[in-house]
């Protein structure tokens, strides 16, 4: 008997486009079961995690993998240039669209370049998927997936963002050069829907929300440090050549992940705020008043 050929076949499973082969069955683990709070089976979630990678063509690395793997609604992701922070969060930003339909995704970077540049790493996963990426016909950096879902990115610029609402997830890249008043702006659009905020820079200082989270943040923050020490895809000898030509300061604040002060700085940070003293009551000086001039007195 001649054996027969199995045809791929599109087909849709809870809301996601898939490529399943003809004839089987979903496996009881693929389909999506829902905990109380609304988080997934973390088994079910480390299952089609594998899946997704496979079809996007991703091989995470395991830092990667649990940061994929992360249901958290506030994380912060302080890692060295070179890590793959762009493609882990394109993969993140794609694989939210696919698995939630209607659902909307805002990119945040400091320019409409970079914006740019990480909707297109999110469109070549959208491709791998067997799906024509298309824009949603009113954001110029947009995509649109079978679904419904969207993936919107942003300028760096307060004045052009506000109008988005019911937000399921901000991705903040280079999240230690985009300005204070542009993370403020776009927080505000988490307050109905109940969305995921991500943050993701190498630092920059110790100035700016980015910074400010990590060191300050309350627990409702997952904090991911991503050192190049501790990065497989980046050898010793090159950062041994980097130290040597970048210097300490920078070196320790591109690859090892550290908040160091600006050289331009006449004080330290830690030494202005060590002394400030949050218990001392401001003096209360009564406002000057014209009448309570002395008689004689010149103005």
């Amino acid at each position: 008997m001649e054996k027969a050929v199995i045809r791929p076949e599109r087909q849709v499973c809870w809301g996601e486009m898939r490529w399943c082969e003809a004839g089987k069955r979903p496996r009881p683990d693929k389909v999506r079961r829902e905990r109380r709070g609304g988080e997934t089976d973390p088994k079910c979630s480390l299952e089609e995690r594998r899946d997704f990678c496979e079809q996007i063509g991703f091989a995470p690395d395991a830092e990667q993998a649990r940061l994929l793997d992360s249901g958290g609604q506030r994380v912060i992701l302080n890692c060295t240039r070179q890590w793959g922070k762009s493609t882990v969060t394109a993969a993140k930003a794609v694989r939210e669209a696919w698995r939630r339909p209607e659902s909307l995704t805002l990119v945040v970077s400091p320019s409409g370049r970079q914006s740019g540049e990480f909707l297109r790493k999110a469109a070549t996963f959208v491709r791998r998927l067997g799906i024509r990426p298309t824009g949603d016909g009113d954001n110029g950096l947009s995509l649109q997936l079978p679904n419904g879902a969207r993936i919107v990115g942003l300028p760096g610029s307060e004045a052009t963002v506000r109008g988005f609402s019911r937000v399921a997830l901000i991705l903040v890249d280079e999240a230690a050069r985009v300005p204070d008043e542009m993370y403020k702006a776009v927080r505000t659009m988490l307050a109905v829907g109940g969305g995921a905020l991500w943050l993701m820079s190498t630092p920059h200082g110790k100035r700016g929300f980015f910074w400010e989270t990590w060191t300050n943040g309350g627990p409702e923050w997952q904090r991911v440090k991503a050192a190049a020490t501790e990065c497989p895809r980046i050898g010793a000898s090159f950062l041994e050549e980097e130290r040597r030509a970048l210097g300490e300061r920078w070196f320790r604040q591109e690859y090892l992940c550290e908040f160091t002060e600006n050289d331009e700085s006449l004080f330290r940070t830690d030494d202005i705020q060590a002394a400030i003293d949050h218990g001392i009551e401001p003096l209360a000086i009564a406002p000057f008043r014209s009448k309570d001039r002395e008689p004689g007195e010149r103005r």
